[in-house]
């Protein structure tokens, strides 16, 4: 009497997907077994495609029949046990050395003769050809939907996946958090290890519940997909997805990545607990200004890098540079009549620039067009086989981000607001919130707003910070000995230009 392996096998190993195959398979093979009087050693089940070889309970079951514990293999159907010409071919090979004596099926008729052989192998190669005609196929549906803007992947953070329809949404609960952690990157103050921390906090974990890892988190920042482009295959396409974030916020992000790259993970670290690097200069040489940790108290010296000086700077601690740069940004604070009034002569600038607006949107849309045609011309190239593929994405991709850009330049200006509005708005209400900040604010909170009232200009000077406002933040000084900075007329400039 012949004994068999039973082998039972689904396509995917997760749990929820083609849940009743296994057990379907396992009790028609039990009724089979049972009515045919076959013995059966052991059940054997496996939850993985057969499309490539390296199965690990098949493999473990061919080498124990070679071992001689069964004699043969009982299967719901051939493409059970092999949809690839590999292991395929192995068991033939077997049925030809006598190591397997036959095989049962309870769909298909086997004898172990010529035939029988030959016409396994006929359902081997049906089974082979099967998966790849579906490959083809699935590949052909993943390119319509490219074609029509819609993502084919699983979604990232701050978007679900739709299996009814096959699209990508927004997640209302995670997409602010996204959004926050984007606007948070690109103030400079956070770093990839932080931003793992706010994710947390916010219950955004890995699947094993840890905090997510440094990789996800860079590729979170650098994923297109965000601000309504997508990658697919190495190339960037246009969706039609709804944007989390703005195309200027992600280019923001980009570039203090960009920056960052410079350093190595040792050094990043080092910097982390350092409010005020990079914004000092050393006023003998012009180096960096540096810090470092002594007796657990934080010290800011130049860094000593002139190869052409001889600096001899003395150290600061933190706590004094802190008192120090409160003090310079105390007068930098804008009374809040005035900033009120401003504010709503800003509301009153926005309305008088709407037809500047619509001309304005007019240039861009006709930039967009010329965009859109040489993204046509690049792509006939790349067909024409006039240019490679490596020149044709990386050119395609600059296309679509100068694209982008443009569209949102255009739809804010049809909102009718002119682009200097904007920042101005910005600024004023900073203004009104610096003297709070001066006093009341962060070390980092009070780096980000020296950055924007003193640029480049700080130095550090014998243990004493010093430097010059850029503008707009010298109307301020201005306004204080004048007594006002609200003028009768708007706030246009005497030129009306609008530069994107």
């Amino acid at each position: 009497m012949n004994t068999y392996f039973l082998y039972a096998r689904k396509s995917t190993d997760v749990e929820d997907k083609q849940a009743l195959s296994i057990d379907a398979q396992i009790n028609e093979l039990r009724e089979f077994a049972e009515r045919e009087r076959l013995g059966i050693v052991a059940e054997l089940i496996e939850k993985q495609s057969a499309k490539i070889p390296g199965r690990p309970i098949f493999n473990a079951m061919l080498e124990r029949i070679e071992a001689g514990e069964a004699d043969g293999i009982l299967a719901w159907h051939p493409d059970r046990l092999a949809r690839n010409s590999v292991d395929g071919g192995r068991i033939i090979y077997l049925l030809d050395t006598g190591m397997i004596k036959t095989l049962k099926f309870p769909t298909v008729r086997f004898e172990s003769d010529p035939q029988g052989k030959f016409m396994l192998n006929m359902m081997f190669g049906q089974s082979k050809y099967y998966v790849d005609a579906l490959s083809e196929n699935t590949k052909r549906g993943l390119r319509e939907k490219v074609r029509r803007g819609e993502y084919p992947g699983p979604a990232p953070i701050g978007y679900i996946n739709d299996y009814r329809t096959k699209r990508v949404f927004v997640d209302r609960e995670r997409a602010p958090i996204v959004k926050e952690a984007f606007e948070r990157y690109a103030t400079g103050g956070e770093t990839q290890e932080t931003l793992r921390v706010f994710f947390g906090k916010h219950d955004i974990r890995s699947r094993t519940g840890k905090l997510l890892g440094n990789t996800t988190i860079s590729s979170l920042l650098s994923n297109p997909m965000f601000y309504g482009h997508f990658r697919y295959r190495g190339e960037v396409h246009e969706g039609k997805h709804e944007p989390i974030i703005t195309k200027k916020l992600f280019d923001e992000v980009q570039a203090i990545v960009k920056e960052r790259w410079r350093y190595s993970p040792k050094e990043k670290m080092a910097r982390v607990p350092k409010a005020f690097m990079g914004l000092l200069r050393c006023s003998t040489c012009g180096c960096a200004i540096t810090a470092e940790i002594q007796k657990g108290h934080t010290y800011y010296r130049c860094s000593k890098r002139s190869k052409t000086c001889q600096c001899f700077q003395p150290y600061v601690r933190e706590e004094a540079l802190d008192l120090q740069i409160s003090a310079l940004l105390k007068p930098y604070s804008l009374r809040s009549d005035w900033a009120n009034e401003m504010l709503k002569r800003l509301n009153d600038e926005k309305k008088q620039s709407t037809q500047t607006a619509k001309l304005m949107a007019g240039q861009k849309r006709a930039e967009i067009e010329k965009i859109n045609l040489r993204l046509q011309k690049l792509l006939d190239s790349f067909l024409d086989g006039v240019i490679d593929r490596e020149t044709y994405v990386a050119e395609k991709a600059k296309g679509m981000s100068q694209k982008k850009s443009l569209e949102e330049q255009c739809s804010a200006l049809l909102r009718g607001r002119a682009d200097w509005l904007e920042p101005f708005q910005s600024w004023i209400l900073t203004a009104r919130n610096a003297g709070e900040i001066a006093v009341k604010g962060s070390p980092q909170e009070k780096k980000v707003l020296a950055q924007q009232v003193f640029g480049s200009n700080l130095v550090l000077d014998c243990k004493k910070a010093r430097g010059s406002c850029v503008k707009p933040w010298s109307l301020l000084v201005e306004s204080n000995q004048t007594g006002g900075m609200v003028r009768d007329t708007g706030f246009e400039p005497v030129t009306p230009t609008v530069s994107m």
